[in-house]
């Protein structure tokens, strides 16, 4: 028997070490060519760990959320081969690591999504009956049978309300009549919550969990800490009547045919890379520890996305090259690849700008932080209908609020604020969107 020494390949420009994130085998397990061993995540993506040979594993190195060097032993595998007793050390080609795909990734680009991950939660203790005796109005929050539950006389939608609070309607007080209401729900939680009444499973204490950081999670703190450390934000906040520009993609979306449904964020993009030439200061990334800043010729949007695991940030490539549907089109094909973790190390960098985005759950301001090393990242916030004047009348308009933080040390506030006009005059004249440039 021989044993062969598989070395954390180099896997990244630059990377020096790199984060188990899951282990596919364990010690005394057989593996075959080509089969996974790990998964391993550095700064940009996360890669498989091939075995490039067969054979039984006899040693594996850390833990899930451990930090390997490249080069060092990641797993020894006894193969079949003859070694004459020695140990065979091999590294694997560093030109083909395995497949990059992002460790796990909704802010959806379009504000559809809104799932946030929940950590799994232990079962809460069993609720105990008030310590006063109540009324038979509150005797039980148990549900009886069905068949007894039926004889309740309530519509669908009332039996629907009643089973999501948790309520057994045979113990509701009807007011008037023989059939249970909303009023009657409405009655009966008003008086439970004023006799210490507590619904079956509503803010019940649960035990504490501890939940280790590690993966793409540990990767966004680490980021997020290094941001806020390095450089002095500042945010800029302005108003914006959206009205037209709304209407503008409704009669789009209308007559799109078969190209992607137009969300706010690819108008946005345009609007971005025109008016980014009079602001190029805004469309670089600094270097601070060799004092450069590089002002791109060429605008790479990063797109904020949230999935499942955490926030990822994949990259829309010159997008001053792409119209608006062809925007539309790589923003839904980058954020599909995103939760389906299948972007590569070259979607996940080089961004110039970034635009993050909360959808409809954007609020009324943002203060986004910067995705170092740039300079510059944009926050539309949500879409809201208020009365406004407009000479001597009040009208119905669409306004919504754009933030933008900016790196002090690049970028004046005078300059952000001026960037932020430009962009406001676009965005509520959207003729000015599809103008030659």
């Amino acid at each position: 028997m021989a044993r062969f020494t598989f070395k954390l390949p180099d896997i990244g420009e630059g990377i020096a070490e790199a984060e188990i994130v899951a282990w596919h085998v364990a010690v005394g397990d057989r593996v075959e060519e080509d089969q996974n061993l790990a998964d391993m995540m550095t700064d940009k993506a996360t890669v498989e760990m091939e075995s490039p040979v067969a054979g039984t594993v006899v040693e594996v190195a850390g833990a899930v959320g451990d930090q390997i060097a490249i080069g060092a032993a990641l797993v020894v595998i006894e193969t079949d081969a003859e070694a004459g007793g020695t140990e065979v050390e091999a590294q694997a080609e560093a030109e083909n690591p395995g497949r990059e795909e992002v460790g796990a990734l909704s802010l959806s680009p379009s504000g559809e999504r809104d799932e946030t991950p929940k950590a799994a939660m232990g079962e809460g203790p069993s609720g105990t009956s008030p310590t006063a005796p109540l009324p038979t109005l509150l005797r039980s929050a148990t549900l009886p049978p069905e068949g007894e539950r039926e004889q309740v006389l309530a519509s669908p939608a009332v039996r629907l309300r009643a089973r999501e609070l948790g309520v057994d309607l045979a113990q509701v007080k009807v007011a008037d009549g023989d059939r249970v209401r909303h009023q009657d729900l409405d009655a009966f939680l008003r008086y439970g919550a004023g006799q210490g009444y507590h619904a079956p499973g509503a803010s019940r204490a649960r035990p504490d969990e501890q939940v280790r950081v590690i993966g793409l999670r540990r990767r966004i703190a680490e980021n997020m800490a290094a941001a806020k450390r390095h450089i002095p934000h500042f945010t800029y906040v302005d108003e914006i009547d959206v009205t037209e520009l709304e209407a503008a993609r409704a009669a789009l979306n209308a007559d799109r045919g078969e190209r992607p449904k137009l969300t706010l964020l690819p108008l946005l993009i345009v609007a971005i890379y025109r008016s980014l030439p009079d602001f190029p200061m805004l469309n670089a990334r600094y270097d601070d520890e060799a004092g450069i800043v590089t002002r791109s010729g060429r605008v790479h949007v990063g797109m904020a996305t949230q999935t499942d695991a955490g926030l990822t940030v994949p990259v829309i490539r010159d997008a001053q090259d792409r119209n608006v549907w062809q925007l539309a089109t790589e923003i839904a094909r980058l954020a599909d690849a995103a939760r389906a973790n299948r972007l590569t190390s070259a979607e996940l960098g080089g961004g110039t700008i970034t635009v993050t985005s909360l959808g409809p759950l954007g609020g009324i301001a943002t203060t986004p932080v910067i995705n170092r090393p740039e300079v510059a990242i944009i926050g539309p916030n949500r879409i809201v209908e208020r009365p406004v004047f407009r000479g001597d009348d009040v009208v119905r308009a669409k306004l919504m609020n754009l933030s933008i933080s900016c790196d002090h040390r690049v970028v004046d506030g005078w300059d952000a604020a001026s960037y932020v006009q430009a962009l406001k005059r676009l965005l509520e004249t959207p003729v000015l969107l599809f103008a030659p440039g």
